[in-house]
């Protein structure tokens, strides 16, 4: 982290974009990243990131950009998370819905002029899954929404931190293609 990509201000971007419309806040916490639907204690909704890491911040705004109404009532938006130490075959299906957030994350790190760095988050998994190979279906999402529009929630949020960040607008040339490191075999 360095002083000017500070999580609080993410935090406060996130309040002056969403507060107010969706009842909603970003809060650093010192575990697990999570969701939370208001209760009785809580009278507005909380996403949760870990451990104040700022792409941590960014992953769980994608999550939330991406949750529909119902989806933000439940706890965690009600999903299942299959932990690290995935099979080849939960590993696959564990990418196939990430590549929204992830496309997502990638276009928040270039309006904030943050570094992105695809997750495939199976550290302890019995095989290494294919970054490069994932980071271009993340690519090709992203190449989807700059031709085809970026929806609402996250289109906000980027012309939020285009703004605080003095960012350009977003093109096609802020996001290389992946390639295979010279005389990596895939």
């Amino acid at each position: 982290m360095t002083r000017q990509h500070n999580p609080q201000d993410l935090i406060d971007l996130f309040e002056q974009t969403f507060g107010v419309d969706y009842q909603t806040k970003l809060i650093q916490g010192d575990d697990e990243p999570i969701y939370l639907p208001a209760d009785d204690k809580t009278p507005y909704h909380q996403v949760v990131f870990a451990h104040g890491f700022y792409a941590s911040a960014f992953h769980e705004i994608s999550h939330w950009c991406i949750a529909g109404e119902q989806r933000r009532q439940q706890v965690d938006y009600g999903y299942w998370y299959c932990p690290d130490g995935r099979s080849a075959d939960k590993q696959s299906e564990f990418e196939v819905v990430e590549i929204k957030p992830q496309a997502f994350d990638w276009l928040f790190c270039v309006a904030s002029g943050y570094p992105f760095n695809v997750s495939c988050d199976n550290l302890e998994g019995d095989f290494q899954p294919d970054r490069i190979a994932f980071q271009r279906k993340v690519h090709s999402q992203v190449m989807d929404y700059l031709q085809n529009g970026i929806p609402e929630r996250p289109a906000r949020f980027i012309q939020a931190l285009q703004k605080f960040y003095q960012t350009s607008p977003l093109t096609a040339d802020d996001f290389p293609y992946p390639e295979y490191p010279t005389g990596w075999c895939h």
